[in-house]
């Protein structure tokens, strides 16, 4: 279980909020990660693990002529992603991953080429997620490493957001509650 990943879960338990996951590269990956986490189906509403592009159309609602243009490996396709897996899956917040791992090239897009996004809530502070968020990352070494580094990369980036829309006082409450100074 990866500390990022046990930090998101308790964010989210603590404000009462859910996850949905979108995974193309990762197939599966970010969905263990968070469901290693004891505690995690508070807040983790599901996945779908949408490998084919066809079906980032199909069930997570990505636009056609966008997948037809610019191929799965695009930031859009990744915003739209989350978007979707958020609104079928009925979450707070939507995570999604899309992009290279290997041994190919993939879309014209060469390996290592990954878009990791987010959705969340529209946010009232200056720099919040208002919506969406998406991280263009050009991942060095091999397929399992590229894997590992974007599962590791969105939940960074959902961090991010949670801990970034938390007030100081929510902040000070959670770490009183969970024993920390």
């Amino acid at each position: 279980m990866s500390s990022t990943a046990a930090d998101v879960v308790r964010l989210l338990t603590v404000r009462g909020e859910t996850l949905a996951v979108a995974e193309s590269l990762t197939g599966g990956m970010v969905a263990s990660a968070i469901t290693a986490v004891p505690g995690a189906s508070k807040a983790f509403r599901g996945s779908v693990t949408a490998y084919a592009t066809e079906l980032k159309r199909e069930i997570l609602g990505v636009d056609g002529s966008l997948l037809a243009a610019r191929g799965a490996v695009d930031p859009q396709v990744a915003a739209q992603m989350a978007a979707g897996a958020r609104k079928i899956l009925g979450a707070d917040w939507g995570i999604a991953t899309t992009g290279v791992a290997g041994p190919d090239a993939q879309d014209g897009q060469p390996v290592g080429t990954v878009f990791v996004a987010v959705d969340g809530p529209l946010g009232t502070r200056e720099g919040s997620a208002c919506g969406g968020k998406v991280e263009a990352l050009r991942l060095n070494g091999d397929r399992a490493e590229i894997r590992m580094e974007s599962v590791r990369s969105v939940l960074a980036l959902l961090l991010g957001e949670l801990a970034g829309e938390q007030t100081g006082n929510e902040r000070a409450q959670d770490t009183e509650r969970n024993g920390g100074f």
